[in-house]
């Protein structure tokens, strides 16, 4: 499986490549490096994100799952950058329960792509996270997204 580490703000990620699709986004680097058409272009999409000039992602993903993970993580791309869902607002938008949306979205393989980071807890709690530093990563995500989406045209990577 064709892969590609590079640096972030968050430290080394590495994306995964199957059959023309993202099926893997992982903290750390990875052991298979392969640079393919289709991994540079996801790789320069995820460093737009983090230099402010992209908050969605066109590229194939084939995330492997359940088809109810699966449902619950196309909920989670409906969300638009910078905004947050509760779990149970998730779960009732796929007429789904909290925990169970909670457990998908921690099963996620594509973080940052899929932005299981926009789920919170009750009352806008940010609630636990399993990507980078757990919490702390999740708050970075959520603030790049805020700074990002207040910039003036021109402005795109300059925080204000």
């Amino acid at each position: 499986m064709p892969q590609l580490s590079f640096l972030t703000p968050l430290g080394p990620l590495t994306l995964s490549e199957e059959e023309g699709a993202i099926v893997a986004l992982d903290w750390g680097r990875g052991r298979d490096q392969e640079e393919t058409p289709l991994l540079v272009a996801a790789r320069d999409q995820v460093q737009d994100y983090f230099d402010g000039r992209r908050m969605g992602f066109d590229l194939p993903l084939a995330p492997y799952g359940t088809a109810y993970q699966k449902r619950v993580w196309a909920a989670l791309q409906a969300i638009p950058a910078g905004e947050t869902r509760s779990y149970a607002e998730l779960a009732a938008s796929i007429g789904s329960v909290a925990r169970a949306v909670g457990q998908a979205n921690g099963s996620n393989p594509i973080p940052i792509i899929i932005p299981c980071h926009r789920v919170v807890g009750a009352g806008g709690a940010l609630g636990g996270y399993s990507g980078g530093e757990g919490a702390p990563t999740k708050r970075y995500l959520l603030d790049l997204e805020r700074r990002s989406l207040r910039q003036p045209p021109g402005h795109e990577g300059t925080l204000l």
